[in-house]
């Protein structure tokens, strides 16, 4: 793997010392398997840690990338320049405001499943759909990440994050601009999400675990379990991705080693050695079939970062 050229200087690798791995490549760092190399990265374990590397970034003057567990997120080939942060920082705290609420406090760095299985064990209900969803709370946050009819943005009160600035800041949901998949932080690159803060509703433990073996079950049955990115294109109006892409014909297409799933065509899913560059090219084959068949631009729900 080739060693990329590094144009900011020793500053930041010198702060960053022995915790900074240079050229390390991303593929084991996502659920695809696909990617080429960061220049630097570096875990965070503390909210302090990941304020103190994207702080140090900016000062130098290098390129920050913060990334969670690397689901719905395509790293092309040619890698990540600067420096990557992987995000592990996931403390977790309740609230109890009531006999019936509960103010759940979490870190950015969290995985999704783990804190709605966590809770709705002891049976506080409102993250049960995100059992078997993939990702963090800050990405999930971010693609405002939804399944079953809900998503994260439904019981969401407030973010904490890192401005352009530098400057810590508190902002409640109605700030956070979310739609279909999406929120102000798919714009705003330069503000970093720290902490989230949600309302949890009391339920009996039994009925939530029920929920989340419900939902487990459905996507048991009807998502693949290779290694894929999750789901590949947003659902457009009134349709279903999938079913657009069974309908043209492409379950079972292949490029190089990935291929569109046969159990659901919306997933892309890596058979061994993919690329990112075959998984762009069968992401325009698939477009340009379902475009023809349809009349329809499907909109990818992954994020692409990196060079060629």
């Amino acid at each position: 793997m080739r060693q990329p050229a590094w144009p900011y200087g020793d500053a930041l690798r010198d702060a960053l010392g022995a915790r900074a791995r240079v050229n390390e490549p991303l593929a084991p760092h996502t659920t695809f398997r696909i990617g080429g190399p960061a220049d630097l990265l570096v875990e965070a374990r503390t909210i302090d840690e990941l304020v103190e590397c994207v702080r140090l970034a900016r000062q130098f003057g290098v390129p920050v990338f913060v990334l969670g567990n690397g689901s719905n997120l395509l790293v092309r080939d040619g890698g990540i320049r600067g420096l990557v942060i992987e995000n592990h920082c996931d403390a977790v705290g309740l609230d109890e405001t009531g006999a019936a609420r509960a103010r759940l406090q979490v870190e950015s760095g969290a995985r999704l499943p783990g804190v709605a299985n966590r809770w709705a064990r002891q049976g506080w209900s409102g993250l049960e759909w995100a059992m078997g969803v993939p990702g963090t709370i800050g990405g999930a946050i971010v693609g405002n990440a939804g399944a079953h009819g809900s998503c994260i943005a439904d019981n969401l009160l407030v973010v904490s994050v890192l401005d352009a600035a530098g400057v810590v800041r508190e902002l409640p949901k109605t700030e956070l601009e979310f739609g279909y998949r999406t929120s102000r932080f798919k714009r705003a690159k330069d503000e970093i999400v720290l902490r989230a803060e949600f309302e949890l509703v009391r339920d009996e433990p039994a009925a939530c675990l029920a929920r989340m073996n419900a939902y487990a079950a459905h996507r048991r049955r009807t998502q693949p379990t290779e290694a894929s990115v999750g789901s590949m294109f947003k659902n457009p109006p009134g349709d279903y991705a999938g079913r657009l892409i069974e309908q043209a014909g492409m379950k079972g297409a292949r490029v190089g080693g990935v291929e569109v799933s046969p159990l659901h065509a919306n997933f892309f899913v890596n058979r061994g050695g993919a690329t990112a560059n075959d998984v762009l090219r069968l992401i325009e084959i698939v477009r340009a079939r379902v475009r023809d068949k349809f009349g329809v631009e499907l909109e990818l729900e992954i994020e692409v970062v990196g060079e060629n």
